[in-house]
């Protein structure tokens, strides 16, 4: 199972398990919903793997690679 966000395959459910602080990228993130315990869904990619769609609260966002691969996740 992948670790990260940046890992996971489109269609999977995960657990959100930590993100680290002190980034004012995840800071946007964490105020959007994106916080320890929350369950997300990668639902697409781009054609060249970058930004990435998820899934999360009943909303659709997009980030980078570089910003998901904070996100330690674990299996839903």
């Amino acid at each position: 199972m992948p670790s990260t966000l940046a890992e996971l395959p489109i269609g999977t459910d995960a657990i959100v398990q930590a993100m680290p602080t002190g980034r004012s990228c995840l800071t946007r993130l964490r105020e959007m919903g994106i916080v320890p315990g929350t369950r997300i869904r990668v639902t697409r990619r781009a054609p060249l793997g970058e930004p990435i769609e998820i899934s999360v609260r009943g909303s659709q966002l997009s980030m980078r690679n570089h910003e998901a691969a904070f996100i330690a996740i674990s299996p839903a």
